[in-house]
């Protein structure tokens, strides 16, 4: 959330890349300090996945709110596109945790895998989007005093 917020749809793509790319060689930098290409094919991969739709996402929408005069629209949507983007990065890792873990002889359905991994995230997923968008605007002022 935070490199969307204040890199941009484009740059925060780029962002989340190279911190998957660094992942995937190997540097310990997801959950539980683990790093390589195994760890990303596994249950949890597909959430990786999901966070580069999530920056599509925004990237997609900003010229639809940069076309408006008003510069609050910016702030009125952004979290929305957000809200709907983290949505869509449970749903990609849902299907990909259901995927790896048919695969691996355990077949949970749609509704256990939401129980299991995107249900008891939904709060704290939510606090970390209201807390970021809190953090970027404070940071953000700061990076861009004109604005």
């Amino acid at each position: 959330f935070c490199a969307l917020l204040l890199l941009g749809g484009k740059d925060g793509l780029y962002a989340v890349l190279l911190y998957l790319m660094m992942g995937a060689v190997g540097l310990p930098v997801f959950s539980g300090f683990a790093g390589g290409v195994g760890y990303m094919l596994g249950p949890t991969g597909g959430y990786m996945l999901g966070f580069l739709l999530t920056c599509l996402l925004y990237w997609l929408c900003e010229p639809i709110w940069k076309s408006f005069p008003e510069r609050n629209a910016l702030r009125r949507l952004r979290f929305p596109v957000l809200a709907a983007g983290l949505l869509l990065c449970s749903l990609a890792g849902t299907l990909w945790f259901i995927s790896v873990m048919s695969a691996r002889g355990t077949d949970y359905d749609f509704v256990a895998a939401l129980g299991l991994c995107v249900f008891p995230f939904l709060l704290p997923d939510a606090a970390k989007l209201v807390l970021a968008g809190v953090l970027c605007d404070r940071v953000g002022k700061r990076l861009r005093p004109e604005q």
